[in-house]
């Protein structure tokens, strides 16, 4: 949670693909505008242009719901959001629910290119030591009947470690591409990098 709105300042949430805003409890693209606001990009009017809008709104990109008392809590980011069939799908809740596996110690969840649905979900799971092998059969069972069928990851991949950032951001782009790779997938151009 990110808590509620200061003094002088406006938030709203709203839907990414209309830009109206949604109801309480609901997710959608935090915006915000007041005084704390950036002005803009340096020299950069493009890049303005793409996070503020006319009416001074700036687009965070990030995900998040408020709920009736006016809290706001972050729930992942709109560039990491899969479009699966029409559904979105977040991974940051599919990674929570994968966390509560016993033998899952890190998650991340990327969207890849499918012919069929747009994107189809990956699971990328780093496993605790002396775990037994994980397969996708395995997360298939943990997952049902437990969160939506089209949430269910179509491919698990198992891996010592994620690519980083120097300042310890997980890079998942790195993980679209490898996954693209992996795969044996043609069209990395559908998948959004982050």
């Amino acid at each position: 949670t990110v808590g509620r709105v200061h003094p002088h300042v406006e938030v709203k949430i709203v839907d990414p693909a209309t830009g109206r805003c949604v109801q309480r409890g609901e997710s959608g693209e935090l915006c915000t505008r007041g005084y704390s606001v950036m002005l803009g990009y340096w020299n950069e009017p493009t890049k303005t242009a793409e996070a503020i809008d006319a009416a001074g709104w700036m687009h965070t990109g990030d995900l998040a719901v408020m709920d009736d008392a006016g809290y706001v809590n972050i729930v992942g980011r709109s560039k990491d959001m899969i479009i699966r069939g029409g559904e979105n799908v977040y991974p940051r809740e599919i990674e929570e629910f994968l966390y509560t596996h016993a033998d899952i110690v890190d998650v991340q969840v990327v969207g890849v290119p499918d012919v069929k649905y747009g994107e189809e979900i990956m699971a990328w799971v780093r496993l605790r030591e002396g775990a037994a092998a994980l397969t996708v059969d395995d997360v298939r069972a943990f997952c049902q009947g437990r969160i939506a069928h089209y949430k269910v990851p179509r491919y698990v991949h198992v891996v010592d470690e994620f690519p980083m950032t120097v300042t310890g951001k997980i890079q998942k782009y790195k993980l679209r591409d490898a996954a693209v790779e992996l795969l044996g997938l043609h069209d990395a151009a559908s998948i959004r990098t982050a």
